[in-house]
């Protein structure tokens, strides 16, 4: 049996190839080409590492492909008023789609990750649950990758915290070859705001902020700076502390209330990424719309429109272009959508 490791050269993957050359399988080393500039010495330094573990290393450029389906989509949807998930983007098109195609032809029967996340054989194939490590979980990412990419899919830290990843690289004394492993956005290094500007001309520029009767109470620098229900950062001096509660993108008005009022009792989604058949599902499902956040029960209503989300109690405002990922109190993912809404219906 032939597997391939996706090696970016950080702990995650580096550990997961010594577990594949460990359980005896046949190994093979890929590393996909995604930011524009080539970084020549990480190249060099996974050549050396594959050599000294008499593994092959195919290097895989997905620059322009990741440009046209990643980096493009995510300028335009900052520009629309939206917050991008990119990683949620990436996964199912780049990572579990195009490359994931590329190592199959390679001759590989499968393609491993340092992903911290847990497959579960059932009779329709696999499953996908949270990982061990629940401070580094990436379930939530995974959620809008298709059911059959999953069959040649193998995560190997599925049953490792981080801490013991890099407890078990420093016994082997072998050194991750990235400086800094991982990024907010992979290919944005430093502030958003920057990059956005850079490659996009037609962001919106300034603007009122107003409270939800339409009293403005300040002015906004481009509605693309925000994100619903954020707080810090509004430059508004008021009797107490004011939140995001919409975007007016026709009316380049930014909508701002109260703590009270900054929640949400449902959302919508774009069309989901069903893992598991909606019948099948528990009477029971909770939902997660934000990476660092646990999941909160709610009832999920699926439509030929996407999915409708309703809160058993209101929480704070997600931010459409996240994702919402729907669970079984297992930690069993059940489906993954866009978020495309969600405003309170008081805003």
């Amino acid at each position: 049996m032939s597997i391939a490791i996706a090696l970016s050269g950080g702990a995650d993957s580096l550990m997961s190839m010594l577990l594949l050359r460990e359980s005896g399988v046949k190994v093979m080393a890929v590393h996909a080409l995604f930011l524009p500039q080539k970084n020549q010495a990480l190249i060099q330094s996974l050549t050396q590492i594959c050599q000294q573990l008499d593994l092959p290393l195919h290097i895989i450029d997905l620059r322009q492909e990741f440009e046209q389906l990643v980096i493009a989509p995510f300028i335009a949807a900052y520009a629309q008023g939206l917050t991008p998930n990119p990683c949620a983007t990436c996964n199912p098109v780049i990572k579990f789609g195009l490359l994931l195609d590329k190592v199959l032809a390679l001759g590989a029967e499968a393609m491993a990750t340092g992903h911290y996340a847990r497959l579960q054989d059932s009779p329709d194939g696999p499953c996908l649950f949270r990982g061990r490590d629940p401070a580094k979980d990436q379930s939530y990412f995974l959620s809008r990758v298709p059911r059959q990419s999953f069959k040649h899919i193998l995560f190997s830290l599925a049953d490792w915290t981080k801490t013991q990843v890099h407890a078990a690289l420093a016994k082997q004394k072998l050194a991750t070859c990235v400086q800094q492993e991982s990024q907010e956005i992979c290919f944005i290094p430093g502030n958003y705001r920057d990059f956005m500007c850079d490659r996009n001309t037609s962001l919106s520029g300034s603007g009122p902020i107003v409270l939800s009767n339409g009293t403005q109470v300040g002015q906004h620098q481009g509605l693309w700076n925000y994100t619903l229900g954020q707080r810090k950062g509004l430059g508004i001096a008021y009797s107490e502390p004011l939140y995001v509660l919409s975007k007016d993108m026709q009316n380049n008005r930014l909508v701002v209330g109260t703590k009270a009022q900054a929640v949400s009792t449902q959302c919508q989604t774009a069309p989901p990424n069903i893992l598991i058949p909606q019948e099948q599902w528990p009477k029971q499902t909770v939902v997660q719309t934000i990476y660092r956040q646990q999941p909160v029960p709610a009832l999920v209503q699926t439509h030929t429109k996407g999915m409708t989300i309703i809160f058993d109690q209101p929480r704070p405002l997600p931010a459409p272009g996240q994702i919402a990922a729907v669970y079984a109190k297992t930690g069993q993912v059940l489906a993954g959508a866009v978020l495309t809404s969600g405003e309170n219906d008081a805003t």
